[in-house]
């Protein structure tokens, strides 16, 4: 505390806190980031032990020998990632359901979907079909702020 020219205080915490949390506080300098525990090998475990691990946050367990829960682990690596799928759909065909357009959630709009594919896309739009989740009706015409949500569907219809 010398360091930060603290010579003398009192502190008072209003939870329980370790010695850690008031140095990190303090030095202001260290940066947590979000992460997965993943447990592989959940197939050579007991039940007692999985459910013990089961109380543990942010884990995911795995057998990657017998391709258990392959896909929980994917949904969750999109959960923290917080990312959008939004797939195309041009006039007149099927939604491409192979490439979705992948966007960080805080960018989630037609404008960010627009900027996404091409940077003069914005300056074209007339309006966007939207089907799924973020929309009332199927499909919905919207504008370039309407927040998406993951695996909408849109169509972007240019000024003539």
């Amino acid at each position: 505390m010398l360091l930060n020219r603290i010579h003398n205080a009192d502190i008072h915490l209003a939870e329980d806190y370790d010695i850690d949390d008031l140095v990190d506080v303090i030095e202001g300098s260290r940066v947590y980031i979000p992460a997965i525990y993943v447990v592989n090998k959940i197939d050579q475990i007991t039940l007692e032990e999985l459910e013990v691990m089961d109380k543990l946050p942010h884990y995911c367990p795995v057998c990657a020998y017998h391709e258990w829960n392959l896909d929980g682990l994917v949904e969750m690596v999109w959960e923290y990632l917080d990312l959008v799928r939004v797939y195309t759909k041009p006039k007149g065909k099927l939604p491409d359901f192979n490439e979705p357009v992948v966007l960080h959630r805080a960018n989630a709009s037609i404008e960010g979907f627009c900027n996404k594919i091409h940077k003069t896309m914005l300056k074209q739009l007339k309006y966007a079909h939207v089907w799924g989740s973020s929309v009332k009706h199927r499909p919905q015409k919207v504008g370039k702020d309407h927040v998406l949500e993951d695996e909408d569907i849109v169509q972007i219809v240019k000024k003539v």
